[in-house]
């Protein structure tokens, strides 16, 4: 079972950045991906960023482009969200969550239904 706890979520102007962090345990699969999703009230989940996690392979939702990078330190099994240029349609609550994925593409890798692993969740807002 793997658990996963999120950290580093605030308030922050737009224009502005925030890391958040991801704490990562248990046993994660060769096959696994990590991956950083947002919900919005009266949204559906988003996949924002998904990582390799044995191998480093990125991906990134169109909106955040650019914008946001996904990173992992192995040593320390801790997952990184870092958020720069932040928007107000930023704001959202932020979960990390790990999956098995085989085969697919981008898409696949940032489906939420790829991951049965999730976090409670962090929560960004981005004030104009």
């Amino acid at each position: 079972q793997v658990q996963l706890v999120e950290s580093g979520g605030g308030s922050v102007q737009a224009g502005g950045s925030l890391r958040l962090s991801c704490v990562v345990s248990g046993y994660i699969y060769s096959t696994s991906y990590l991956g950083w999703f947002r919900q919005a009230p009266g949204k559906e989940r988003e996949g924002v960023a998904a990582i390799y996690a044995a191998g480093g392979n990125t991906y990134y939702g169109d909106s955040v482009k650019g914008r946001f990078t996904i990173s992992r330190d192995s040593p320390k099994n801790t997952l990184y969200l870092q958020m720069n240029s932040l928007k107000p349609e930023d704001t959202a609550m932020y979960y990390c969550a790990a999956g098995s994925i085989y085969g697919g593409g981008s898409s696949l890798r940032l489906a939420p239904s790829s991951y049965d692993s999730w976090g409670q969740g962090t929560q960004v807002t981005v004030s104009s």
